[in-house]
């Protein structure tokens, strides 16, 4: 019985390892400087699995001044973009953009109006709107898609759910949760706190390498699970700031650039929540709780030991 159930989670976590995916999306910065003359950055991951993405402007854009450089894990192509009306309610594309890299894209206007969009290879895109927006809903879907594409968050949630005894306790602990990592993103990408990004992801394995530990029979924190819950909170808000700080947010919408992120981290947090309680609520109903638990603390044990092998290699080589 505990081989079958061990192999039945094996396939829920394998697709966590073999078809994990760095989040890094793309970037496209487009400042207006002078009447219909735009300063652009396009920001595209290094790793990216295919040909380049390709930004395609109106026809009526002439680009000039092109310039191509790395920059940590990005390549950034900057270029002037001189157009003979206003790119407002003109239509930007994409070639070629990866099915793993979606492109956020980042519009400031002369007059002070902003627009921020999402693009991914089935809208690969996007048409600049003539009203000003008012929120910035590219970066909800970002945070969305940011928590829904990182395994290791993902697996650490699973894992505080083996933590909590009652609703109540679950809510705390979210809720802690939710208030660390909120906090040290703020502070992440405000720039008063920081640290590099390989270090931030190895630490956040060792998390999960711990939390694999507390599911075990060694319950420390059984009763409050809320205090490694916010603790290790803290780490994993800095992993979510890093996808920030890498791409950049336009100035003028800070504050509410970070408040749509982190609402979509939120969302991607409530997405999952209830599948995995389901999880467990079956299992607890076929009486194979005992055994579940057992097979998971292993399985997340060692996620966590390949990831934090593989994040350790990356910081010495």
């Amino acid at each position: 019985m505990i081989r079958g159930i061990k192999a039945v989670l094996l396939l829920f976590f394998l697709p966590f390892i073999f078809f994990a995916h760095e989040f890094n999306p793309a970037h496209l910065v487009v400042k207006e400087v002078d009447t219909n003359i735009y300063e652009t950055k396009w920001m595209y991951p290094v790793k990216n699995i295919g040909a380049r993405g390709e930004v395609v402007f109106p026809n009526e854009c002439l680009r000039e001044n092109t310039n191509i450089e790395k920059n940590g894990r990005y390549l950034v192509e900057s270029f002037s973009l001189t157009c003979a009306t206003s790119i407002k309610g003109k239509t930007i594309n994409v070639r070629s953009l990866s099915v793993l890299t979606d492109a956020l894209i980042t519009v400031n206007h002369l007059d002070a109006t902003n627009f921020e969009g999402l693009m991914n290879s089935k809208n690969p895109f996007i048409e600049i709107p003539l009203k000003e927006q008012i929120y910035p809903t590219g970066y909800f879907k970002l945070g969305i898609e940011h928590l829904l594409g990182g395994s290791d968050h993902i697996i650490f949630i699973f894992g505080l759910l083996f933590l909590v005894s009652n609703l109540i306790v679950a809510i705390k602990t979210i809720t802690a949760f939710t208030v660390a990592h909120s906090i040290t993103l703020g502070l992440s990408v405000f720039g008063l706190i920081s640290l590099p990004q390989a270090t931030i992801e190895a630490i956040i394995a060792l998390t999960i390498i711990y939390l694999a530990y507390e599911i075990s029979d060694k319950k420390i924190y059984s009763r409050t699970p809320w205090l490694i819950a916010f603790g290790f909170g803290l780490l994993h808000g800095m992993g979510f700031a890093n996808v920030l700080s890498e791409i950049g947010i336009a100035n003028e919408q800070l504050v509410m650039s970070l408040l749509f992120f982190n609402l979509g981290i939120e969302a991607g947090q409530l997405l999952l929540i209830p599948l995995f309680s389901l999880f467990l609520w079956i299992a607890y109903r076929i009486r194979l709780n005992r055994q579940f638990t057992s097979a998971s603390y292993f399985i997340i044990g060692g996620l966590g030991s390949y990831w934090l092998i593989e994040r350790f290699v990356e910081i010495i080589t």
